[in-house]
C-alpha cells in the first residue's frame, strides 16, 4: 500500500533540502500528500520559532500567529488527504473493512513522523555546533539517539497498522479536525466583530 521506508526517506530529504531551497517535487499520490504534510510542518516549525523571539517587532509576531493558524489548517488538510487516499485504495482494491477500529489514522502517524524528523534534524544541528559546551553537545546527542529510537518505533507501528488495514484486521475513519478558529462563522471573536461592524 505505502512503503514506510520511502516515507521516512522523503521526509528526511525534504527537511534537509528545504533548509537550502524550498522546492516541491512530488506529483504521484500519495507522495504528493506526504510531501505537502512535511512542508506545512516545516513552515510551522520555523514560524513558531519566530513567534517565540522576545525582541521582535510586535507586528511580526501577529503575522507569525496568523501564519501558524493558516499553516496548521493546511497541515490538518494534508493529513486528511493521506487518509482519504488510503481509504480509496482499500475501496478500489475491494479490501473488506477490518473489525477493529483504530483511533489514530495513518495520516496522523505520518504527521507525527514528519514532526519527529524535523525535531531530530534541529537537534542534530545542536550536536554539530562548535560554540556550545561539551555538556550541551552530549545532552543533545543523547536526545538525537532517543528521537532515532522513537522514529523507529513509530515507523514500525505505522507499517503494522498499514498491514493490518490491508489484511482487513483494522479499519479507521477520516477524523475531520473541524477547526473553528479560521472560520468567520464559527469563531465568536470574528463573527461578533463582523456583526458590530454591520450594526455600525
Amino acid at each position: 500500500m505505502i512503503n514506510v521506508n520511502t516515507i521516512l526517506e522523503l521526509q528526511l530529504k525534504k527537511v534537509t533540502d528545504w533548509h537550502l531551497s524550498i522546492q516541491m517535487s512530488e506529483d504521484a499520490l500519495p507522495w504528493k500528500f506526504v510531501e505537502e504534510n512535511t512542508y506545512w510542518n516545516f513552515m510551522l516549525w520555523h514560524e513558531e520559532d519566530i513567534a517565540r523571539i522576545k525582541d521582535i517587532d510586535p507586528l511580526r509576531i501577529v503575522e507569525a500567529k496568523r501564519n501558524i493558524d493558516k499553516y496548521n489548517q493546511q497541515r490538518n488538510n494534508s493529513m486528511e488527504k493521506i487518509d482519504e487516499w488510503v481509504l480509496n485504495f482499500i475501496q478500489t482494491n475491494n479490501i473488506p473493512a477490518g473489525t477493529k477500529l483504530h483511533s489514530e489514522t495513518p495520516g496522523m502517524m505520518i504527521d507525527r513522523l514528519s514532526i519527529m524528523t524535523l525535531k531530530k534534524y534541529h537537534m542534530q544541528e545542536e550536536v554539530d555546533r562548535i560554540d556550545a559546551s561539551a555538556e550541551h553537545l552530549a545532552s543533545c546527542a543523547a536526545r538525537v539517539k532517543v528521537l532515532t529510537e522513537q522514529i523507529g518505533d513509530l515507523s514500525n507501528a505505522l507499517q503494522q497498522v498499514l498491514n493490518d488495514i490491508e489484511h482487513s484486521v483494522l479499519s479507521f475513519k477520516v477524523y475531520r479536525q473541524l477547526k473553528m478558529y479560521n472560520d468567520p462563522s464559527l469563531n465568536p471573536q470574528l463573527y461578533s466583530r463582523n456583526q458590530t461592524t454591520v450594526n455600525e
